[in-house]
């Protein structure tokens, strides 16, 4: 699944889970210029300035998001990225809202990642798959407009077999 979306999105596909205040990269797919940067089999990276972080995050109840977000300090990585907890809940309560997460700049500059999360027939959340994109001149829309469908077949794929 990975490196069909990698193949026909033309980014890096990960398959992430949460480990507390982060994300461990298990699986991944793509161009060598992600993994340049770090993101290779067992990187960590702060849950909330990546995709998959914040996916997964959607899926806890609002009191335990509140619990995690309590004092928390976050480090900017990128001029865009959310510092304040007031923003990086409202990332994940439109994340949850919408069934997917769409971080922009976050964690890179003119990049963006967009992320589904996994789960089993019994409905346990058990990571979630990513795309790292370029901004480029296509807009966020666009970007969920073209991976999204692919997300969710390898999601619905996955979940049929867990």
């Amino acid at each position: 699944y990975l490196q069909r979306i990698s193949i026909e999105l033309g980014g890096a596909t990960f398959f992430a889970v949460l480990d507390e205040d982060e994300i461990v990269f298990v699986a991944r797919n793509g161009t060598t210029r992600i993994q340049n940067l770090g993101f290779v089999l067992g990187a960590r990276v702060a849950a909330n300035v990546a995709s998959p972080g914040i996916a997964l995050l959607s899926c806890k109840p609002p009191e335990e998001v509140d619990k995690w977000l309590e004092g928390r300090k976050f480090v900017p990585y990128t001029p865009s990225t959310y510092t304040r907890a007031e923003d990086v809940r409202a990332l994940i309560d439109r994340t949850r809202a919408l069934g997917y997460a769409l971080v922009e700049q976050q964690l890179e500059q003119d990049r963006r990642g967009i992320a589904v999360p996994i789960r089993t027939r019994g409905d346990d959340v058990i990571g979630a798959i990513s795309v790292s994109l370029p901004i480029g001149n296509e807009t966020g829309q666009q970007a969920v407009a073209r991976a999204l469908p692919l997300l969710r077949e390898a999601e619905h794929a996955l979940q049929s077999l867990l």
